[in-house]
């Protein structure tokens, strides 16, 4: 992108405080390590960085222009935060905003000339489902024939090309800088995951939604929110933020589906299992082999697995006919695909007796989920063994209700390390197995390291018994100490499901 400063201030409500408003500007960046000549650098305030302690390694790296936090009132206007000083520099360019977290992502979409206006944008939030909502929306409107971008956990996809993700949600300028490649490479509709955290840092600001579902809400990130009401409050963020030309599609059985529609401008829409809604569905049958469902009185097949997945079926389906595709084509697509990867995944392995999943659940909702599907198993007589564990750094309230989960839904528990990050693992481990009764005690085992754990529930199980290992699903490493190593769940389990 090449523009001038005026250009990229003028959809922003911004005023430049100094500095010449026709400069070039090449680029935009809130990183000073990523700065290059021609760039606007824009001081933001993170968890434990201050950009404004990086203004002038930014300049020395050519930044032309610095939007910067302007002083509070009463402050002197050469305040300085941290070490960095916030007054002007000579021949730079000056900008200031009360907020620049907020007006990063406006700034953004401003120089990136308004993707999301070309492109027909969903976002998609919530607790648990977002990842299988959204490439269930992006694999059904590619069957249809659309060329579609997909901004997820797992991947980025513009069109045919694949690239790995980093976050959920990209940072504002990324979101930004991916929409225009999408829109330069013909995509008509993009599916967004957009996370919790991406709407209370106004990553998303900036983008025009065409339409923004609701999954679920449950227990995660109290560490970076605090209480639950907040939680929510940062989900509806989404729905607070939408057009009136847009719409909002909220799982009606969850209690918060509603609050999310609260002061919504967008057309209103629901899907549910237990009441009546626009877009309504009904198990009738529900195997690892897929759901039969009634869906808007026609039945369907799938080859997704557990209620849950029925929800995540009605939500793509919704997506669809919101957006003026025809229900028959819709139901006939969707039926044929698969979720996302690490989500309920079969690890098939010939002429093996043993059935291995591997599943991205590091919530407790998502874990009693899942093993909620596997019931049955444990119904015919078989065994269940659930290998698990829980990130470091992370929600610690929520490990011992996950221990309680899976001690009580499995017959077999091996606690073993998840990405312990920088915490201890064995307290995240002991953590886990406080919330397991003394009576399911016996039935629970602790190995600390991953693939001995895997291995070890493989050689307890017999003939159709059932092998979950949870939590780190897609993920191809495991975070120890701070150092990433090479490690797949599917891979390991594969490994030591085949005949030596």
């Amino acid at each position: 992108m090449n523009t001038t400063l005026s250009i990229v201030l003028a959809d922003t409500g911004l005023q430049l405080k100094a500095g010449d408003p026709d400069i070039p500007i090449v680029g935009i960046s809130s990183d000073s390590r990523a700065i290059k000549p021609g760039f606007l650098f824009v001081a933001t305030i993170g968890l434990t960085v201050d950009g404004h302690d990086y203004i002038d390694k930014a300049i020395e790296l050519g930044a032309v222009a610095v939007l910067a936090k302007a002083p509070q009132k009463g402050e002197d206007s050469r305040a300085t935060r941290g070490t960095g000083h916030t007054h002007q520099r000579p021949n730079v360019a000056w900008i200031e905003a009360p907020d620049t977290n907020a007006v990063l992502g406006k700034v953004a979409a401003s120089f990136y000339e308004h993707p999301s206006q070309e492109l027909e944008v969903v976002g998609i939030t919530g607790t648990n489902g977002k990842t299988t909502v959204a490439t269930l929306c992006y694999d059904l409107f590619t069957k249809l024939g659309y060329r579609c971008g997909l901004i997820g956990t797992v991947e980025v996809r513009i069109g045919d090309r694949v690239e790995p993700a980093t976050h959920t949600t990209p940072d504002a300028v990324a979101v930004q800088r991916r929409l225009r490649e999408m829109a330069d490479a013909g995509c008509g509709y993009v599916f967004m995951e957009v996370s919790s955290h991406a709407l209370v840092q106004g990553r998303v600001n900036g983008c025009h939604f065409a339409g923004g579902v609701f999954t679920n809400i449950s227990h995660d990130h109290l560490d970076y929110h605090g209480d639950m009401k907040s939680y929510i409050n940062a989900k509806k963020l989404l729905f607070d933020g939408l057009p009136k030309t847009a719409f909002a599609l909220v799982n009606l059985d969850d209690k918060r589906g509603n609050v999310m529609l609260q002061n919504c401008k967008a057309e209103h829409h629901t899907y549910a299992l237990r009441q009546l809604a626009d877009y309504k569905g009904r198990i009738l049958d529900d195997s690892l082999r897929g759901l039969h469902l009634l869906v808007n009185e026609i039945e369907v097949h799938t080859r997704l697995a557990g209620s849950f997945n029925a929800y995540n079926f009605l939500a793509a389906f919704g997506v669809a006919v919101e957006l003026e595709q025809d229900e028959s084509d819709a139901l006939l697509a969707l039926s044929s695909l698969r979720g996302a990867a690490g989500r309920l995944e079969v690890v098939e392995v010939p002429a093996q007796k043993l059935t291995g999943l591997v599943d991205y659940a590091h919530t407790p909702d998502a874990l009693k989920n899942v093993l909620e599907t596997l019931q049955p198993i444990r119904r015919q007589g078989h065994q269940l063994f659930t290998v698990f564990g829980c990130g470091g750094d992370r929600d610690r309230s929520k490990r011992p209700l996950m221990g309680e989960i899976a001690a009580k839904m499995s017959d077999y528990v091996i606690i073993t390390d998840d990405n312990p990050r920088t915490e201890d693992a064995a307290t995240i481990r002991s953590a886990i197995e406080l919330g397991i009764s003394q009576n399911l005690r016996d039935r629970v085992l602790q190995i600390p390291d991953r693939r001995q754990a895997i291995r070890t529930a493989v050689r307890m199980a017999r003939d159709e018994d059932v092998i979950l290992v949870a939590g780190k699903g897609h993920e191809t490493y495991q975070e120890i100490n701070g150092v990433r190593s090479d490690f797949d769940d599917r891979a390991v389990l594969h490994e030591y499901l085949s005949p030596s």
